[in-house]
């Protein structure tokens, strides 16, 4: 029998051949997944993994930590539908341009039109956060090798910086801190038109962007003269960003948000300078703490050797102009577009001193990538990505599913009058309202979360004292929530 002609196909020399040339082309591919220019990608997956479990867990238990979730989803929820952006939490009607200049949100609204939720704002910050870990670690790796790059890429991912911005539940600055860390990136290769191009849409970011802008442009200005190539004809480019940016922020303060705001005005103005309380400015003991945490555990302070950090001074200088305590500490969201500024400024610090004629320095600057992944790493132990350790983070707590029972009885596209707790779950399919400022709307429901020794008895009066002469009833309540319906 001639078993050539009976082999099934497949076996055989023609076989194996195809088997061998099917694992040969599966090699490079494998092997392009291990080399070291996929490690700023596969940094960045994890980040983003680890980012929005985070979110999103914290968000299934209900534990949001303000009313800026639910402002955003207002706006962006307009977007989606091609409407203007109006966010009744912060007045019946009010645009959100006149609040803050931030059109660069509407980015999500095609997202948000086909996952309609807040959930998809938590996931979209979260990828964006994770996203600028790429520049910073792949600038890195290129100038001071692959083991000190990835360590500087782990330190600036878990920098806690980020890590307070990503449990601060949604905010525009999740924009600006990947624009900034890739226009950084440009510049520390010379890439001075990418560094403009990116540096550019950070004025649609936020009305304050145009002036960090302008000192990226300042920047680029100092690094390309000396270009002898392509200086002279970047160096009139860079003047014009930096008049591009406080041009930009210059007419989002005084014309469009005014224009766009009911009074007219930019209603931050009484949070820099005397704002008329006594505390004008903020105290040198904790302006000296808050710099020392911005770079003595992410740079070893060796960040101040690099013209970059000049990029970070308009943040700092109207925060520390400010009497409003929020701006002034660790928390919140508000140090997350230092947080690739410092990074990056060290990196190229570092580069700077690798032919210094300092042997300390030189032998500082060695160990110094480890050093600040080391301390990034230590100090994650009390901040927000510690809590993925614990298995109750993942968890809903009982009283969790029967306070979403309650509000659920609110029904679709009820005007509802509400505090932080109930919020983010209603602005998807109600219209909701902050509490004690719907401005004479009577609300068809009121949800609540009050302190636990709270009665529905005096959550009732209090709802009496909101719209006097209009009655409200009762119709449930769960761990501290109240649903009163009018009526």
């Amino acid at each position: 029998m001639d078993t050539a002609a009976t082999a099934p196909p497949g076996t055989g020399a023609e076989g194996a051949t195809a088997v061998t040339t099917g694992r040969t082309r599966l090699l490079p591919r494998a092997g392009a997944l291990r080399h070291p220019r996929a490690d700023p990608y596969w940094l960045a997956l994890a980040l983003f993994a680890a980012f929005t479990a985070l979110s999103v867990c914290r968000y299934r238990r209900m534990a949001t930590m303000s009313w800026d979730l639910g402002i955003f989803e207002q706006a962006i929820r307009a977007y989606a539908h091609f409407q203007a952006p109006i966010a009744d939490l912060k007045g019946p009607g009010a645009n959100i341009l006149g609040d803050h200049f931030s059109p660069i949100t509407a980015l999500l609204g095609p997202v948000y039109r086909l996952f309609p939720g807040p959930v998809t704002l938590l996931v979209a910050q979260a990828a964006l956060f994770a996203v600028s870990a790429v520049p910073v670690t792949r600038v890195a790796a290129r100038l001071l090798g692959r083991g000190r790059g990835l360590a500087i890429g782990i330190a600036y991912g878990v920098s806690w910086g980020i890590q307070r911005a990503v449990d601060f539940d949604f905010h525009e600055i999740c924009f600006a801190v990947p624009l900034i860390a890739f226009s950084l990136e440009a510049v520390i290769r010379g890439r001075w038109y990418a560094a403009m191009l990116w540096a550019a849409p950070l004025v649609f970011v936020k009305e304050d962007m145009g002036a960090t802008v302008a000192a990226i442009g300042a920047v680029i200005w100092l690094r390309a003269r000396r270009d002898p190539e392509r200086g002279p004809r970047v160096t009139p480019l860079a003047v014009a960003l930096m008049g591009f940016g406080v041009l930009v922020s210059a007419l989002a303060l005084g014309v469009v948000i005014p224009g766009f705001n009911g009074a007219g005005s930019y209603d931050y103005w009484d949070k820099v300078g005397s704002g008329g309380t006594q505390n004008a400015t903020i105290p040198a003991a904790t302006a000296l703490r808050t710099l020392l945490w911005i770079l003595l555990p992410t740079t070893g302070l060796l960040a101040l050797r690099s013209p970059l950090l000049l990029a970070a001074v308009p943040t700092l200088g109207w925060r520390f102009l400010s009497h409003d305590d929020h701006y002034w500490g660790t928390d919140w969201h508000y140090n997350a577009v230092l947080m690739p500024i410092v990074l990056l400024a060290l990196v190229d610090a570092l580069d700077r001193t690798r032919d210094t004629a300092r042997p300390w320095l030189s032998s500082y600057a060695r160990q110094l990538p480890a050093a600040v992944c080391g301390a990034s790493l230590a100090l994650s132990s009390s901040m927000p990505l510690y809590e993925l350790t614990r298995s109750a983070t993942y968890e809903v707590p009982p009283q969790t599913s029967a306070v979403e029972r309650l509000l659920d009885r609110i029904p679709d596209g009820a005007t509802v009058e509400a505090n932080v707790g109930p919020i983010s779950r209603l602005t998807s399919r109600c219209r909701v309202l902050w509490v004690g400022a719907t401005q004479g709307i009577q609300p068809d429901y009121i949800a609540l979360q009050e302190p636990p020794e709270r009665t529905a008895r005096q959550v009732t009066d209090y709802a009496g004292q909101l719209h006097p002469g209009t009655r409200y009833t009762p119709i449930g309540s769960a761990s501290g929530y109240f649903v009163l319906k009018r009526g």
